[in-house]
Formats: C-alpha cells, sequence, structure tokens
C-alpha cells in the first residue's frame, strides 16, 4: 500500500528533502543516496523544492510489498513552441542504493552501478484543468520495480515491456512500453555509485510489435518525430487513439520494412511460455514425455549455462554485436559482469542452489529429433526470429518463464554453438539449441525444420507480466 503526500512532509521513515543550505547535522541524517538524486530533481525543478509524493507505507526492508521507497511526482511545463506539451514527470526512488547499509542492495564501490543502477521516470500528457498528477504511473513504476527485483534483470535504453493491458486500466490503445534515457535528467554519482534515469514510454501493440520485429531504438526515434505519439520527450498521451503508422503510414514501409531488411532485429531473446522435448528417446511414463528428467529431480540449469544464455542475451541487444556465443569459462562467476555485483542472483539460476547440476557433469547431447511448444505470443515471435535474426547470421533464445529451460536457434554465422551442422538438434541439461541452415541470401521458406516439430500451446497469456 502506499500513501500520497508532499515530499517535505513528516514522515516514520524519512526526513524532508533538505535544501542546499541544509545544517550539516541535519545532512547527515538524511540517506545519502536519496539525497544526491533530490540535488539532480532540485537542479531541474527549483520552483518545486516540495513536490507531491507517493510513498510506500511499509518499506519494502522491512517486509513491504513496494521495492520503490518513494515516487516523486513534478510539474512540468514543457515547451510549446518545441512541440513538447505540458506534462507530470515522474521519478522513482528505490532501484538504486538510496541507503548504503546493506539493508536493500549490496554496496559494491563508488565506481560501478548503485543498487540496479538505474531510476524509473515517466512523462504523462496534463490534460486541460487538471490541478494534482494522477497516481496510477507510481503503480505502474512499483509493477516494473518487482519485476525487477524479483528477477533480477535490468532495464536499459531500447527495452520493450509487453504488457497486455492498458497502462491505466481505461479502454486506451497504450498498453505496452519502451524504455529510453530521460531527456533532462542526468546521470548522478551517489555514494554508493552511479544513477541513470531511464525513461517509461507508453506504446500501441502496432508500435511494440514493431520494435519487436525490428528495434526499441528506431521505434523511439519514430515516436520523436510525430508530436502527438510524444514528440521529442517522448511524453505519454494516454489518449492518444492512432499509432504512428496510422498517423503515417510512408513509416512502415519506408522506415520499419526496410530497417528489417537492412539491419534486422537486436532483439536476441525473451522470457517466454516454452518448453521442448527429446522424441528421439523413449519415454518412461507419462510424465517423462513432457518432462526432461535425471531421475526424479528436474534438470536445472547450471551456473556456466545460465551465465552463457544471459551474455547471448545481452550481447544480441546490442546493434552492431557479432553473432558468438560465447564460450563457457570457469573463471568467470555467475552474475552480470558488465553491471552488477557477481553475488546477485540472476533470473535465469536456479531458485535453489542445491538442485543445481555440476556443469562438469553435464554431458552435451545430439537429438535426432525435438518437439518444441510455444505459447500464443511466443509462437509470434518465431517469423522475427527467422526474418530478424537467422536471416542476418544471428541467434535467438527463448527462456522459460516457468521452469529452468531454453531453446536457442542459432544460425550457420554463429560461432561457439554445441549445435552443429551435423548435429542440429543438441541439449546441455535443460538448454536446447537448433542450429538451421539459414544463411543471408536465403529465404524463410528454405528454413529446415528436419524431423523437428512445433507446437503453440493452448495457454493463457499472461496478464500485465513484463516480457523483456
Amino acid at each position: 500500500m502506499a500513501e500520497l503526500r508532499p515530499s517535505g512532509a513528516p514522515g516514520p521513515t524519512a526526513p524532508p528533502a533538505p535544501g542546499p543550505n541544509a545544517p550539516p547535522a541535519f545532512a547527515s541524517l538524511f540517506p545519502p543516496g536519496l539525497h544526491a538524486i533530490y540535488g539532480e530533481c532540485r537542479r531541474l525543478y527549483p520552483d518545486q523544492p516540495n513536490p507531491l509524493q507517493v510513498t510506500a507505507i511499509v518499506k519494502y526492508w522491512l517486509g513491504g510489498p513496494d521495492p520503490l521507497d518513494y515516487v516523486s511526482m513534478y510539474r512540468n511545463v514543457g515547451s510549446p513552441s518545441a512541440n513538447i506539451p505540458e506534462h507530470w514527470h515522474y521519478i522513482s526512488f528505490g532501484l538504486s542504493d538510496l541507503y548504503g547499509d546493506s539493508r536493500v542492495h549490496e554496496f559494491t564501490g563508488t565506481d560501478g552501478p548503485s543498487g540496479f543502477g538505474f531510476e524509473l521516470t515517466f512523462r504523462l500528457k496534463r490534460e486541460t484543468g487538471e490541478s494534482a498528477p494522477p497516481t496510477w504511473p507510481a503503480e505502474l513504476m512499483q509493477g516494473l520495480a518487482r519485476y525487477v527485483f524479483q528477477s533480477e534483470n535490468t532495464f536499459c535504453s531500447g527495452d520493450h515491456v509487453s504488457w497486455h493491458s492498458p497502462l491505466d486500466n481505461s479502454e486506451s490503445r497504450i498498453q505496452h512500453m519502451l524504455l529510453t534515457e530521460d531527456p533532462q535528467m542526468q546521470p548522478v554519482q551517489t555514494p554508493f555509485g552511479v544513477v541513470t534515469f531511464l525513461q517509461i514510454v507508453g506504446v500501441c501493440t502496432e508500435e511494440l510489435h514493431a520494435a519487436q520485429q525490428w528495434n526499441g531504438q528506431g521505434i523511439l526515434e519514430l515516436l520523436r518525430t510525430v508530436p502527438v505519439a510524444g514528440g521529442p520527450w517522448l511524453i505519454t498521451d494516454m489518449r492518444r487513439g492512432e499509432t504512428i503508422f496510422e498517423i503515417d503510414p510512408h513509416l512502415q514501409q519506408e522506415r520499419v520494412d526496410k530497417g528489417i531488411e537492412t539491419d534486422g532485429s537486436n532483439l536476441s531473446g525473451v522470457s517466454a511460455k516454452c518448453a521442448w522435448d527429446d522424441l528421439s528417446r523413449p519415454p518412461e511414463d507419462d510424465e517423462d514425455s513432457r518432462s526432461i528428467c535425471i531421475g526424479t529431480q528436474p534438470r536445472r540449469l547450471s551456473g556456466k549455462d545460465t551465465e552463457q544464455i544471459r551474455e547471448t542475451l545481452r550481447r544480441g541487444l546490442e546493434i552492431n554485436s557479432k553473432p558468438v556465443l560465447p564460450p563457457i569459462n570457469p573463471q568467470r562467476q555467475n552474475g552480470f559482469t558488465h553491471d552488477r555485483a557477481p553475488s546477485r542472483k540472476d533470473s535465469l539460476e536456479s531458485d535453489s542452489s542445491t538442485a543445481i547440476i555440476p556443469h562438469e557433469l553435464i554431458r552435451t547431447r545430439q537429438l535426432e529429433s525435438v518437439h518444441l511448444k510455444f505459447n500464443q505470443e511466443s509462437g509470434a515471435l518465431i517469423p522475427l526470429c527467422l526474418r530478424g535474426r537467422l536471416l542476418h547470421g544471428r541467434h535467438f533464445t527463448y527462456k522459460s518463464i516457468t521452469g529452468d529451460m531454453a531453446i536457442t536457434f542459432v544460425s550457420t554465422g554463429v560461432e561457439g554453438a554445441f549445435a552443429t551442422e551435423e548435429h542440429p538438434y543438441a541439449a546441455h541439461g535443460p538448454w536446447l539449441q537448433v542450429k538451421t541452415a539459414v544463411g543471408e541470401k536465403a529465404q524463410e521458406e528454405e528454413v529446415p525444420l528436419r524431423s523437428g516439430t512445433i507446437a503453440l500451446l493452448r495457454s493463457a497469456e499472461l496478464s500485465s507480466h513484463p516480457s523483456v
């Protein structure tokens, strides 16, 4: 639960924001990470020292359900001459390390990221006559923060979030999100590391699909060129009734389709409802035909496999990344190596470390035939996998959100894969790789399925669940 109050109002867990001339004794009582972010807010809004703020009644570190301690809401006048309308500006506090005492985040030094390394922002167009900001964006931000805390998957600019519901629970067509750098908030150096600010941008379903098929940054640039769809500061208008492709039909063919043909997709993988079966191995019983097990314990990804899949997903988000699956390196530790402490548990790891099978005891198996199963939303991304990734000599991974299974499609141009031309289906524990004879000049209909089969599961799609 949360309550709405001015940020300067006294509260049980946080003092009012100190001003620039606050006495040293007072400033020392104020959480240093929080103070640093407030400083950036004061730079941007010097005339709003005490904005309205949604605060978690029971803080996350005291057992509450909301990871964000606060969400501040500012009134931004915009710039009519630059097609930037007046809007509400929401800024989160809690994804970064506010306190530095390990109550929420592990301190890893001042040179790296603070906490998860970012805070969320959101810009909502102000309606005529609106005197106070709506509070629903704060709950939206809490929902994204819960996903980050529970999965320990971080966001970066260009990412998309499939939400499958109007962001404000209305009848709006704005039902999904892209993320980008906030156009005004500058990175902040805090005593506990660096904090950047990622802005949520509401988009329609058609715009989300275009971002998946091409890339998020490309769609963000198109949104910036259409004032009613976001404009230069990418302000979300929940009353927007047309997509950018309906506003300007030429954008689809001249920008998106050409971009897909030239660049492919930079989406290298998704969390999805998926599974696979080894059809070349006779099932021992009915249950065995539906899941792959060692004895009575389900197979789980080893730490090394976890890292390799994670690196595959991360590298695929880099537009100019080389199509290489990183080798398994026993010297490297679990956890993100580029922006996160090694001790953090990643969402690809098993929930129970005791159930992880040692990597050295898992051998790579060559399979004769496989059965791939996807729910409807995941199956709809198969053309993206073919057209946007494999035809460009890249790879694409489905990681199950209901278990430890993973399915990676690799083209002939990808190095470091354990699936080969001779053995196109290969498994390492619950991680399946499918090698496809697809090159830059191949056509989608020429992709050989060999003896494999694909089925769409008749399972309900997740409602309001981020799929990043």
